[in-house]
């Protein structure tokens, strides 16, 4: 019986938007994965061709000489894929490509198809919703390749391995191993480190000033409200506003008066008993409109405002609603709606609000983003019922992410909001107090969404505070009055939220480039994550000065900016990309000329050496990580710097300390009672810790422990020391599985861990002292934390065909998956806990082994294996991934902002993340 031909082969990036398209399809199509990039430029010596290998060009994989020709790879990994894809092709008609409809996808289907060589029609399928409705649609009406579209993105792709490739083998030469420049990596850092600088050279002034506690007259309706001092004297008083950050002090020509403490609790004495009266009472009406519906930039911003979700894990979430069919494309500048999502919206509103709320007539958004492009539609709920998370069955941060959509969607479709102001001047004596009122009387949009703030003193739009009735000439009466000191602040630092909207208003890379960029930079030691602040290191200084110094347009915003605006008009047609490479690379002026030149020129010394105003000592890079450096009577001295001492805060008094006390040495505190070995008080990398014992002769180290932050290291005594040496310290049985409750001290700071089937681990609050925490208050912390993912087990499928070892399924943060060894493969949504099978699992841990390109370890073989047997295997290990590490990337491999393209779609698709090695 002979075979029946397929209508079309439709390929996508990832098996999970395969399976969603494919039941949309039927039996006509067949729906495969190519799982993210089938080829790319190589990723380091081992990969590129023996043909080319002696070119001077090899290393960058392009051909700079031949109009940038890229030199394209096929992985070995992929080339099973590739045969499957091939193999498929003949049975079909046509192929149909239908990855992400922006310049990545387009790049995707173009590779596809040199790759595939096929000799039947090819077809572009673009959808911005994974929709049995959209779906359809796009298959009827399917477009030619975007060539433009495709020489954007290749453009872009060499563009970033020249910048990457060429700067990065500079820095490891003259400051540190591992560094690396990025097209936008360098210019988030740069922004990042200048306003650390602007913190250091921030000066706190000092202002007070009264608040006021009144209360209305008797015969009106009772009210307390609170104001400020305004003005004395007919003066204005001085506020934070008023101060030169550079001096502390007062800016030169501002009018205003600065309070002391002295005047303030003199002025506070005076009024106690003084006399209070309405003078003046002003209101003004205010109208808030909705704001438009979400980009890839402000899902990512509001996304860390209001649920701390980092730009990473944002995408990751979204990625999963979009290949679900729940939202629309995620990676968008647009904000236009289409017409159904419009009338879903509309409808939505009617049905769930009321007709009061929904908007006058139709609602329309204009893009406002410099060089707008990706997908044709802001990200909103997909289809048309405009399901709330509960109703589809969301949980976790897919619910959370999915109803922020949802609300700010409908927001859009729904009335103003209308606010009332009031302002009311109060006088008492010669001072003059002010107080504001706000209050909304009709919450308009609100009733579904209220944008956040990044000031965490700002006050929501729809949060309610309103005075009390009042008219001019009104009489108070004073219930508490109070002297306030306030210290101006330095500059905020940025947030993941602010630094995504300082590089998208300068037109600095693009929706789909935040998120890696942001991850990025942290994982290469550049910036550190503490709280929700971006701290930059002593190496970003570094790196930052070095390239400002000597390539100061490649880090200049407005360079970058134009850069973007070039791949735009490639993408547009207007511009093409040879020209553009060729002024960027070649020439006097060009990138190649200009590493060549400064090879020489640039002083490794100086380069790793950070010099900050107001701090004699210097820093220098060294290679296990910053230290000090100072001069002393003809005498060089050094000590490490903790991890956790920024650029902004060190002083010329915590330098002088640390050296101090490593020119001393280890400080004797006295003897261990029970083993008679010395007990010292040292500093090292990680901060001040005390030690038990001298290093033996056989390099063992001997017993350490941190010091907490609560114990000053200059005080501490020999009983201090003895009780930090005897931590770790078991405080008892856990009640539910009698397992040990211990406290001790990390890296990190002070926690207690239950060692029971899965760890868990919580630190130990500031205001607790872990020396002295006992049993019942670490069994109320350990309550407050979260399982580590993949510790326990909620169900065993049994062992697995291939080795014996252990299938089970585990609860994630992101939902249930299947573990085998070193392998996850997430459950799918329509097949529950308890109905996957063994078979099942089998099948999503196999694929997911093929897209990664692995197999899984054996880990629970060698765990049985004897010690010395077991040994033995991890050395053999070790020097085989040492080997293979060296013969992939010979010393280091250069960073490259667009080298993770290959990575699966459903991971990292169009990230641009950077590889570090």
């Amino acid at each position: 019986m002979a075979k029946n031909k397929l209508k079309g082969l439709v390929i996508v990036e990832s098996p999970a938007k395969a399976k969603k398209i494919n039941s949309f399809l039927g039996r006509d199509f067949k729906v495969l994965a190519s799982m993210g990039h089938v080829r790319d430029l190589p990723n380091g010596a081992a990969e590129i061709p023996l043909e080319v290998k002696k070119e001077p060009w090899a290393t960058l994989g392009v051909n700079v000489d031949a109009d940038f020709d890229p030199l394209y790879i096929l992985p070995p990994k992929k080339k099973k894929l590739i045969s499957e894809l091939k193999a498929a092709l003949k049975d079909a008609d046509e192929l149909i490509l239908a990855t992400d409809e922006d310049r990545e996808g387009e790049s995707i289907g173009w590779h596809l198809t040199e790759v595939l060589k096929p000799k039947v029609p090819v077809k572009r399928m673009v959808f911005s919703e994974i929709t049995k409705e959209a779906i359809t649609a796009a298959i009827r009406s399917p477009r030619e390749l975007d060539q433009n579209l495709v020489a954007a993105q290749e453009a872009r792709r060499v563009l970033d391995r020249l910048y990457g490739y060429r700067l990065s083998p500079l820095l490891w030469k003259k400051i540190a191993p591992k560094t690396s420049a990025g097209r936008v990596q360098s210019v988030a850092v740069r922004l990042i480190v200048i306003r650390e600088l602007e913190r250091r050279a921030f000066r706190k002034g000092t202002f007070w000033d009264l608040k006021v506690t009144l209360e209305t007259a008797s015969d009106k309706a009772p009210g307390r409200f609170d104001a400020q001092l305004y003005a004395l004297q007919g003066r204005r008083i001085a506020t934070g506003k008023d101060f030169d950050e550079s001096t502390g002090r007062i800016k030169e020509g501002s009018e205003v008066l600065l309070v002391d403490a002295e005047s303030a609790e003199s002025l506070r004495d005076r009024l106690q008993t003084a006399p209070w009266q309405v003078t003046n009472l002003e209101e003004r009406q205010q109208v808030r409109k909705p704001y438009p519906p979400f980009t890839t930039s402000t899902l990512q911003q509001e996304a860390n405002r209001k649920l701390g979700m980092s730009a990473r894990e944002t995408m990751q979430v979204a990625q999963r609603l979009y290949e679900d069919g729940i939202i629309t494309y995620m990676r968008t500048d647009s904000v236009s709606l289409s017409q159904e999502a419009i009338n879903a919206a509309r409808g939505t509103i009617q049905s769930r609000y009321g007709d009061d709320y929904l908007s006058d007539g139709v609602r329309t958004f204009e893009t406002k983003s410099k060089g707008a492009q990706e997908a044709h539609e802001a990200i909103r709920p997909a289809g048309t019922e405009m399901k709330t998370g509960e109703e589809l069955g969301l949980t976790g941060r897919e619910l959370t992410l999915y109803s922020l959509i949802w609300k700010r969607t409908v927001a859009t479709q729904m009335a103003e909001a209308r606010l009332r102001f009031q302002t009311v001047t109060i006088t008492a004596e010669e001072a003059e107090f002010r107080a504001t009122g706000r209050h909304v009387e009709f919450a308009g949009f609100f009733r579904a969404y209220v944008e956040g703030v990044d000031d965490p003193e700002a006050a929501l739009d729809d949060q309610e505070a309103a005075l009390p009735p009042l008219a001019p000439g009104d009489e108070l009466k004073c219930q508490g009055l109070e002297a306030i000191s306030h210290d101006t602040q330095p500059p905020a630092r940025y947030t993941e939220a602010t630094l995504i909207r300082a590089l998208e208003a300068d037109g600095i890379g693009r929706p789909s480039t935040y998120a890696s960029i942001i991850g990025t930079i942290q994982d290469r030691g550049y910036v550190v994550k503490v709280g929700n602040q971006l701290r930059p290191t002593f190496t970003a200084m570094a790196v930052t000065r070095l390239l400002e110094k000597n390539f100061p347009q490649l880090v200049d915003e407005q360079f970058t900016a134009g850069m973007e605006q070039t791949l735009d008009d490639i993408a547009a047609g207007q511009k093409k990309a040879t020209p553009y490479l060729k002024e960027f690379y070649l020439g006097a002026a060009g990138l190649d000329e200009q590493v060549k030149s400064h090879e020489t020129s640039i002083d490794p010394r100086e380069a790793c050496t950070v010099e900050l105003d107001g701090l004699s000592s210097k820093i220098r890079i060294g290679r296990f990580g910053p230290y000090l450096v100072k001069e002393l009577d003809g005498e060089n001295l050094t000590a490490s710097l903790p991890d956790d001492i920024t650029p902004a805060d060190i002083t010329d008094a915590f330098a002088d300390e640390l050296l101090a006390r490593k020119k001393e040495g280890p400080k004797a505190l006295g003897a261990d009672p029970e083993s008679g070995q010395p007990v010292f008080s040292l500093i090292g990398p990680f901060g001040p810790y005390v030690q038990l014992g001298e290093a033996g002769e056989d390099g063992k180290k001997p017993k350490r422990m941190t010091i907490p932050k609560n114990i000053d290291p200059q005080n501490i005594t020999l009983v201090q020391a003895l009780d930090l040496l005897s931590l770790p310290k078991t405080l008892g049985a856990h009640p539910e599985t009698g397992k040990p409750v211990k406290a001790s001290i990390g890296r990190f700071g002070p926690y207690v861990v239950h060692e029971g089937p899965a760890k868990v681990y919580k630190s130990v609050p500031k205001d607790k002292d872990v020396l002295q925490i006992d049993l019942p208050t670490a069994l109320e912390l350990l309550a407050q934390a979260r399982t580590r993912r993949g510790a326990t087990p909620v169900k065993e499928l049994g062992p697995h065909p291939t080795d014996a070892q252990p299938v089970q399924v585990f609860e994630g943060k992101y939902g249930p998956y299947v573990k085998h060894g070193d392998i996850n493969a997430t459950i799918p949504k329509e097949t529950g806990i308890e109905q996957v099978t063994l078979e099942q699992a089998v099948q999503l841990l196999a694929e997911r082994a093929a897209r990664e390109g692995t197999t899984p370890k054996r880990g629970a073989a060698k765990k049985a294996a004897p010690k010395k047997a077991a040994k033995k295997a991890t050395k053999k290990a070790a020097k085989k991934k040492k080997a293979a590490k060296k013969a992939k990337n010979p010393k280091n491999t250069p960073a490259d902002e667009s080298a993770a393209e290959t990575a699966p779609a459903d991971e990292t698709a169009a990230d641009d993340t950077g590889t570090a090695e």
